[in-house]
């Protein structure tokens, strides 16, 4: 098992049952919930989101089926980062991450 602790149950092999999109569905909830934090002025609900999404990147980037989408995963990991923590140095809105998420989590609620 991962050394996760935010997501217990998906490190313990939950996630790998999820398909690619349901998990950038679910990367782009966390992400979400970042932002608003963000734009709420509320650090400490940001930082707590972000370290959701983080682990959920982490944990897709580790799922050994996504080897060959690694750099997209990884790219939207460090806009991620950038954006939520760091200079903001892609010019990133919220918006921009919100409609690159989005469909993914669209396209998840439509499998169910």
């Amino acid at each position: 098992m991962a050394e996760s602790t935010l997501h217990a149950g998906l490190a313990g092999g939950r996630w790998q049952t999820l398909t690619l999109v349901e998990q950038l569905g679910n990367i782009g909830s966390e992400v979400g919930r970042a932002i608003r934090a963000k734009a709420q002025g509320n650090p400490e609900r940001m930082q707590a989101a972000l370290d959701r999404a983080l682990e959920l990147f982490d944990l897709t980037v580790n799922d050994e089926r996504w080897i060959h989408r690694l750099k997209e995963v990884l790219r939207a990991r460090e806009v991620v980062c950038d954006f939520i923590a760091g200079d903001n140095t892609y010019n990133t809105t919220g918006e921009s991450l919100d409609a690159y998420f989005l469909p993914f989590a669209m396209a998840a609620r439509r499998k169910t």
